[in-house]
């Protein structure tokens, strides 16, 4: 017999991925609606390594206000602005729908209850928001059988988490900045997708998994407030990289690409540096891995790697998949197979590899010995695609959460 609307649990589960910036999103011109001083670009990494998993469920019988649980840990909704507002925007639009079609279950006035689980480390600068809120606007999307895009959500998700809106979509996603007070031109957009440049592989050397010293949001208003750099990077600098990188990414030219990026990085990370008191996000081992990366493009004679830093110490390394041996292959032996991440899908071209792709008598022995000692582990990744609606659901049909 079917549960009746009173005792039935609606749910609706998605996996979203993290992205990384190529071109940083710092600054706000409106901290309400988390609209950005610039525009942005990043890549939406492999859900195979990186990914959160959320189920979004509602029901007649659960408690008044709404719940989120992430990592198995309660989380205070109440006090959080940009949760709260991403799930009015979501209500709105399925009480539309609901207002159409007086058939349709009441969702909108059911309590929600969402679950969510990350694969990673929070707040450690591998963008766990991002993929966070970009996990929850979807899956309450999914459970309210809303029909926008994930353009129209984007704004939603932007909301949450600046950098959310970009992990709506695979491949390579631009954040626009707009220019209306209202947000409303504020969204992201894919500019090509996976299978268009899907040769495009990163490993990220994990320096430090603790939290960071100074939040993005604060760090954030410190360098607008202060930087006499920030207003040059955001009204000159960064426009010329965006149609630069989207002309490297169309063209599949990754020396392009990679000269853009770990400039971008550099400049974004200047700024920090130029606030007041400065902001450090990066540290010996970070500085380490840059010179790493131009030490093996050096010795190549080519550039077959670039280095990308977000507000956090850990570095992502993009290179192409042809180049495994050379990139990943050195670090590997820097490292040592003993430390943790050698292992998942995209390790196979690495798996029988026993000598470097770069002699290491070609890398400075003092970055050599401070990533063998300040790297905790490493993630192999690639570019990969948008959220993904799953039947992993992570609350039961009686409403209970379920733990992994």
């Amino acid at each position: 017999m079917a549960a009746s609307p009173d005792s039935k649990v609606f749910r609706a589960t998605t996996t979203a991925p993290v992205n990384i910036a190529v071109i940083k999103y710092w600054g706000k011109r409106d901290a309400v609606l988390n609209l950005p001083t610039n525009s942005s670009l990043s890549v939406t990494l492999s859900q195979r390594s990186l990914r959160t998993l959320t189920t979004a469920s509602c029901a007649s019988f659960y408690p008044a206000q709404d719940e989120l649980i992430l990592n198995g840990k309660p989380q205070d909704i109440q006090s959080s602005k940009r949760t709260l507002a991403c799930l009015a925007s979501l209500r709105s639009l399925r009480r539309e729908i609901e207002a159409s079609d007086s058939s349709l279950p009441q969702l909108s006035a059911f309590p929600l209850r969402i679950v969510s689980e990350n694969n990673f480390p929070t707040a450690a600068g591998l963008a766990s928001s991002a993929a966070g809120f970009a996990a929850l606007v979807r899956a309450v999307a999914d459970l309210y059988q809303l029909p926008q895009s994930a353009r129209d959500l984007s704004r939603i998700a932007r909301q949450g988490s600046g950098s959310a809106c970009r992990s709506l979509m695979g491949g390579y996603v631009a954040w626009r900045a707009g220019s209306l007070e209202d947000g409303s031109d504020s969204l992201a957009e894919e500019v090509a997708s996976q299978s268009h440049w899907p040769e495009m592989r990163a490993v990220v050397l994990v320096v430090s998994a603790e939290k960071k010293d100074v939040p993005s949001t604060e760090g954030m208003q410190t360098t607008v407030a202060t930087s006499n750099l920030f207003a040059t990077r955001a009204t000159t600098v960064v426009p010329e990289r965006m149609d630069a990188i989207e002309t490297a990414i169309q063209n599949r030219d990754f020396p392009a690409f990679a000269e853009i990026t770990m400039r971008d990085s550099n400049g974004f990370h200047a700024t920090c540096l130029d606030s007041w008191p400065p902001i450090f996000y990066m540290n010996d081992v970070s500085r380490a891995a840059v010179r790493l990366v131009h030490d093996i493009n050096r010795a190549v004679g080519r550039t077959v790697c670039s280095y990308t830093f977000d507000a956090g110490p850990n570095a992502v390394i993009y290179y192409l998949e042809k180049d495994t041996e050379l990139v990943a292959g050195t670090i590997k032996t820097i490292l040592g197979e003993k430390s943790e991440g050698w292992e998942g899908p995209f390790y196979e071209p690495l798996k029988n590899l026993t000598a470097p792709g770069v002699a290491l008598d070609q890398v400075d022995p003092r970055t050599v010995e401070l990533l063998k000692d300040g790297v905790s582990r490493v993630i192999l990744t690639g570019v990969g695609e948008g959220p993904v609606s799953v039947d992993d659901h992570l609350v039961n049909e009686k409403g209970d959460a379920i733990y992994h």
